[in-house]
């Protein structure tokens, strides 16, 4: 399995018990979701090796506790520390409306209501306390908050997101 036909799921961020089980900080917003795993790929090194799962349950909001086969006693859990966790795109549940991944919308075309064109997503910045599209307006980088009252329409089969951005926000970025 490569790592582009992968997303991240969490980093393994500490030890639970003296058998083995881990912790995973995972990243997302539905963590419930991610209770089911059988397997996950875990990157060591420049590759992904897949892991089974012998169990797994929430602990605290976005921990993951899990147990890991083969993976049983303290030394074979210190080795798996500050590992990232990977599952496969098709994984991934489909979704719909104005929900969307992160990478899902990368090289999307925006629209604002007002403005028209604004240019082409090229990424999302999410470590700010408001995660931004990060937009390409013929070389100049536009950042726009992605505030669920600003998004109107996400359109899958154009790639387009369209928004309604407040007065002056896109023209702020293009005044010099």
């Amino acid at each position: 399995m490569r790592k582009k036909d992968c997303f991240y799921v969490g980093t393994i961020v500490n030890k639970f018990s003296f058998k083995g089980e881990l912790l995973v900080k995972l990243d997302t917003d539905e963590p419930e979701l991610f209770t089911e795993m059988e397997s996950v790929f875990i990157e060591i090194g420049k590759n992904l090796v897949p892991f089974f799962i012998e169990s797994s349950q929430l602990h605290k909001s976005l921990l993951l506790r899990v147990k890991f086969e083969d993976i049983d006693d303290e030394p074979a859990a210190d080795a798996m520390m500050k590992h990232d966790l990977y599952l496969p795109m098709t994984a991934l549940p489909k979704l719909e409306g104005n929900k969307f991944y992160f990478h899902e919308i990368i090289d999307f075309k925006m629209m604002d209501v007002n403005y028209g064109e604004v240019g082409i997503i090229t990424g999302v910045n999410d470590t700010t306390s408001q995660a931004l599209f990060e937009v390409d307006q013929n070389g100049t980088e536009i950042l726009i908050p992605m505030n669920d009252d600003f998004i109107k329409e996400v359109n899958r089969e154009t790639k387009t997101i369209t928004v309604e951005t407040p007065d002056g926000l896109i023209e702020m970025y293009l005044s010099e």
